[in-house]
């Protein structure tokens, strides 16, 4: 069975630090550049960040400097580490999984990330 699923969300203060995890099962991992979305209430789902096949990153400017993406292929995760978080960083996200040239994606079932005092 094809999947993917996050864990590691929940609720922190302003300024403080929280790791997301996206476990893959079902398909070949190290074929598939691995991404990042969220999407906040009432907002459309956005972009946070890349890796490649080759471990190339590339973030949203509005996390830049804040979150890291890394890759362990041979635990076929995904990790999002984001630090100093800010209430605007609250959403749902979500692991992504693509291969191209011809588009085909996984997406997993989303965990939801809170930031407030």
């Amino acid at each position: 069975q094809v999947q993917l699923v996050e864990s590691g969300g929940g609720l922190v203060q302003p300024g403080e630090s929280l790791g997301l995890s996206c476990v893959a099962s079902g398909f070949t991992f190290s074929d598939y550049a691995m991404r990042w979305y969220r999407q906040a209430p009432g907002k459309e789902r956005e972009f946070v960040a890349h890796i490649g096949l080759d471990g190339n990153t590339i973030y949203a400017d509005s996390v830049r400097a804040r979150f890291s993406i890394s890759r362990d292929n041979a635990k076929s995760t995904v990790t999002l580490q984001m630090n100093n978080l800010k209430p605007e960083d609250t959403a749902v996200y979500y692991c992504n999984a693509r291969r191209t040239p011809i588009l085909f994606e996984i997406w997993g079932q989303g965990t939801q990330v809170t930031v407030s005092s």
